[in-house]
């Protein structure tokens, strides 16, 4: 894989140094394939370390590396900020893509499993985030995109965790943009619909048995996923910060 010269300038993403987590699969790994393709190097992180340094071996030599990292730990997070600086010199793309689905409803969720999927998605967000944006300040700006959900829109009664920590994430992604703003870095929110990826097929959810409720009737690939967070990361969304991009079918529409 290589950078494609059909790329639109304005979406190139060359000489870009861009931090994907949950990068080893699914939609992570669509991101990073993208963003390579755009001509971006990368820095991919996830705990799925066999299927992480896989994908990272098979890119163009020089352009990724994979550094493990749980984003709900600060010290990973200031193991990715190392590698980084000393692999590449700069940060100038994040997209906080790693996440947990946990399908419980309000009553069958344990305080140790509402804790943990608002560990992963959304203090893995936060402290995203924060670790990050000192190195985008200093490149001269940058831009971050925080994956949410639609259960960031509307309510989903059986993932009660899932859906409060999507939620959370589109709030913290409008904070940001207001704070973030004066150094020029763009912080957005994607809100992906159900996407064929690993963690929802393996989800055993019934929701996902048919498209019914989608009104394109078809589920999202993460190529389609990836596409727009490319945009996001690139010059041609220069003016774009605090939005909200719903990936989804039309389903949050009806």
């Amino acid at each position: 894989m290589s950078y494609s010269p059909e790329v639109p300038p304005n979406l190139s993403l060359i000489d870009r140094v861009v931090v994907i987590t949950g990068a080893a699969r699914g939609m992570g790994r669509a991101h990073v394939e993208t963003c390579i393709e755009a001509g971006a190097r990368v820095v991919l992180t996830d705990v799925l370390d066999d299927l992480g340094a896989d994908l990272c071996r098979s890119l163009p030599d020089g352009r990724a590396v994979y550094v493990h990292a749980d984003v709900s730990t600060e010290g990973d997070w200031d193991r990715v900020v190392d590698v980084a600086q000393a692999r590449f010199g700069r940060v100038d793309g994040l997209v906080n893509n790693a996440g947990i689905l946990l399908e419980r409803s309000l009553r069958e969720t344990s305080v140790d499993e509402f804790n943990r999927v608002v560990a992963v998605n959304q203090t893995g967000v936060f402290l995203g985030m924060r670790a990050i944006a000192p190195l985008m300040e200093a490149a001269g700006g940058g831009s971050i995109v925080n994956i949410s959900s639609v259960a960031g829109m509307v309510g989903f009664r059986e993932a009660f965790a899932y859906t409060a920590s999507k939620f959370a994430v589109r709030g913290m992604s409008k904070a940001a943009a207001l704070e973030l703003a004066s150094h020029n870095i763009r912080v957005n929110a994607v809100f992906p619909g159900d996407t064929l990826t690993p963690m929802i097929e393996g989800s055993g959810s019934d929701a996902v048995a048919d498209t019914g409720s989608i009104p394109l009737r078809r589920y999202g690939v993460p190529s389609e996923i990836a596409a727009v967070v490319r945009f996001l990361l690139s010059d041609a969304a220069s003016y774009m910060t605090g939005a909200e991009l719903t990936v989804d079918g039309g389903y949050v529409a009806q």
